[in-house]
């Protein structure tokens, strides 16, 4: 017999397009197959008797077939498959559409289970269309808990499921990961009942302990890399800011208004990180509009008057440009005088206190040391640009930077910069306990004083005219709209709506209104134009993609329409909303949805009931899971069997991470578990 590492078509005969298709999955080997496990299963385990059938009801049968037949319906143009099947209880009719090719490879006298469900047709139950399979000892697709899998078009679910009973035997020869200590102390499967009970599980409690297993294994890893990065972290030096009182007090005493006490407290726990030797790894984690950026400000301006220098990266050159112009102002323009330089450095744009510089000349600069804050986008990460004095990092929306992308800054050489990140996805307390449980992690809940809630509606389709008046009401009164659409362009199979056409419509319904168009396709000027004109309110209604979702600060805009709203997570409406009631205006937010799935409606309608950050983040947690926690660009965690409700394995988790560290912080006697963390970072180092 082929060997675990064998190619995938040396057990199973595949088609090409099949053997295509499984490699795009991922799967060469019977190795990769047998640790590709399913993502739930259909309960065919209850096998009934004939007799016994209820209409709806998912179930198996083991019968005899009676006869068996194919033929021509409606009119000729429809091939089926027809049988009467029986056991001791009595009779049943079974059609098989599309499939006539049964009634040659099943044949009168054979005995088969069949899983489906019963329904009637004209007064009498049939099985329409049911999974079928020669009896066995050990059924794969009838009779027990079947697996279903993510798979490609070219590969069908009974292929699949023959090729993982083909290499099962083979589970035996994995090696675990998990060492056995563990297994032990937290009563769980070995790696290989985990496989065989994952795949084809003998019964839902076999099932649910393979997938507590495997739940384990995932979080176990995340708490190694995470505590074993942080005793790592512990051990190097960073510089020690200064904490002067004077200039931190004379910076607030200059703002025009008054910072929350959240503002208060998470700068001075950045501020206080920033004094000690040892890097700071913090999140400052606040809801939209709650001051992130101004604590930022503060931390850097620390530093600067220390005579060290600040980064702060943005992952886009709109948002590094208004991050810019705030950091200029409340530094440069202020009546105090806080000698704090400030620079912009972006792939259009390298500007020194709001003057033009050569970035040559600039980079020669920050290679000698001069002190500053310098603002910019992944252009700060380019090989020529070399910190002398860096002490302090600031990444906001850290999510939207690749991990390798972050090392080129905070990985210099000799002394580590303290690191500060900002995100505007609020973190429930399950995920901080998951992921971020070994970092540092202030939050700012409450809003700057002034700030309204904003009302939020779902509005259906026979309403549209009314959103339309009250838009051109609040154009009139001299405020402006934000437009979301999911696309760019139309898209027939999705049938939602897209920027382009929107734009175009909306010139129909406001044709006295000047209407901006903004998506990921324009290249940096054209979208800086774009945005300057709103800026500017030269445009009243800015339709755009989802670009505009991170940080963007009109003041002015009052109302926003969310196209398409069912397909955005609860998290992303609210970071869209965000770019509303950031003044003084009563601000609104409309959700159009031609979605009408009692989910979907019910999970838009709690949206639209509270504007906590923290509440919807917890909502969305429940409804979605924790899926891929950082997005593609990431070399974080994609939990696939970790979900919220494991959140009891934690704690364990932690402890048994702990005490191999203890000993081993190499992992030199582990190579298996050295192997698997080596790319995992849990933040932002």
């Amino acid at each position: 017999m082929p060997e675990l590492d064998s190619p995938i078509e040396n057990f199973f005969k595949l088609q090409k397009p099949q053997i295509a298709a499984l490699k795009k999955l991922g799967l060469f080997t019977a190795r990769d197959v047998l640790l590709y496990f399913p993502y739930r299963y259909l309960d065919f385990s209850r096998v009934k008797q004939i007799i016994d059938l209820k209409p709806g009801e998912n179930v198996s049968l083991k019968v005899k077939i009676n006869s068996i037949s194919g033929r021509f319906a409606m009119y000729g143009r429809m091939a089926l498959a027809e049988a009467v099947v029986s056991d001791d209880t009595g009779s049943i009719k079974v059609v098989w559409f599309n499939q006539p090719y049964l009634a040659k490879s099943l044949a009168a006298g054979e005995e088969i289970f069949l899983a489906g469900s019963a329904d009637y047709y004209k007064s009498s139950l049939q099985l329409t269309n049911p999974i079928y399979e020669k009896l066995s000892d050990f059924p794969i697709h009838t009779a027990r808990l079947v697996p279903l899998y993510h798979l490609k078009q070219s590969i069908y679910p009974k292929t699949f499921r023959n090729l993982v009973a083909q290499v099962l035997p083979l589970s035996g020869q994995i090696a675990d990961n998990l060492p056995s200590d563990i297994l032990k102390h937290q009563a769980l499967m070995d790696i290989d009942a985990t496989i065989k009970q994952s795949h084809f599980p003998d019964s839902p409690d076999g099932m649910a302990e393979a997938r507590k297993r495997l739940a384990f294994e995932e979080i176990f890893y995340n708490q190694l890399a995470a505590r074993r990065h942080k005793i790592k972290l512990s051990e190097k030096k960073a510089y020690a800011v200064k904490f002067e009182e004077n200039v931190v007090k004379n910076f607030v005493a200059s703002l025009p208004f008054k910072l929350t006490a959240d503002q208060r407290k998470s700068a001075w726990n950045v501020l206080q990180d920033m004094q000690k030797p040892l890097p700071m790894n913090r999140l400052l984690e606040g809801d939209v509009g709650s001051g992130k950026t101004l604590v930022a400000l503060i931390a850097a301006l620390q530093a600067i008057s220390d005579g060290y220098q600040a980064v702060l990266l943005a992952p886009t050159e709109i948002l590094a440009s208004q991050h810019y112009q705030t950091a200029h102002g409340l530094f440069c323009k202020s009546p105090v005088n806080f000698n704090a330089r400030c620079a912009l450095i972006t792939n259009n744009y390298c500007l020194l206190n709001n003057k033009p510089e050569k970035k040559d000349k600039l980079s020669a600069l920050i290679k000698e040391g001069m002190p500053g804050l310098y603002i910019g986008t992944h252009a700060l990460l380019q090989k020529n640009i070399k910190f002398k004095k860096l002490a302090l990092v600031v990444i906001d929306e850290q999510h939207r930077f690749g991990v390798e992308q972050r090392a080129q800054l905070i990985n210099t050489r000799g002394k580590v910069p303290h690191l500060l990140s900002l995100s505007a996805t609020p973190i429930p307390r399950t995920l901080q306990l998951a992921v971020y449980g070994e970092l540092d992690i202030s939050q700012i809940k409450s809003k700057p004083a002034g700030r309204k809630n904003i009302v939020t509606k779902l509005v259906n389709a026979t309403n549209r005219e009314k959103a339309y008046e009250f838009i051109t009401k609040q154009v009139t009164a001299g405020r402006q709209v934000f437009v979301i659409t999911p696309l760019i362009e139309e898209s027939d199979k999705l049938g939602v709506k897209s920027a382009k056409s929107e734009q175009v419509n909306l010139k129909k319904v406001f044709p006295t209104f000047q209407i901006g168009l903004m998506h990921g396709r324009l290249k940096g000027p054209e979208k800086e134009a774009a945005m300057k004109d709103f800026l500017n309110n030269k445009t009243q209604i800015l339709v755009s993609t989802s670009v505009i979702e991170v940080g963007v600060d009109v003041p002015n805009a009052s109302t926003i329409i969310i196209e398409g709203a069912d397909r955005f997570g609860l998290a992303q409406l609210h970071q869209f909303r965000g770019r509303v009631g950031r003044a003084e205006h009563q601000s609104y937010c409309f959700l159009f949805s031609d979605n009408q799935n009692p989910d979907t409606v019910n999970r838009l309608t709690e949206f639209t009931k509270t504007n906590d950050g923290f509440e919807l983040a917890e909502l969305d947690l429940k409804q979605r899971g924790f899926g891929e926690m950082y997005g593609q660009t990431q070399s974080g965690w994609n939990f696939k069997y970790f979900d919220p409700s494991y959140t009891s394995l934690i704690q364990p988790a932690r402890q048994e991470a702990l005490a191999i560290l203890t000993d081993d912080l190499n992992l030199d006697s582990y190579p298996s578990l050295k192997e698997k963390i080596k790319d995992k970072v849990v933040h932002f180092e």
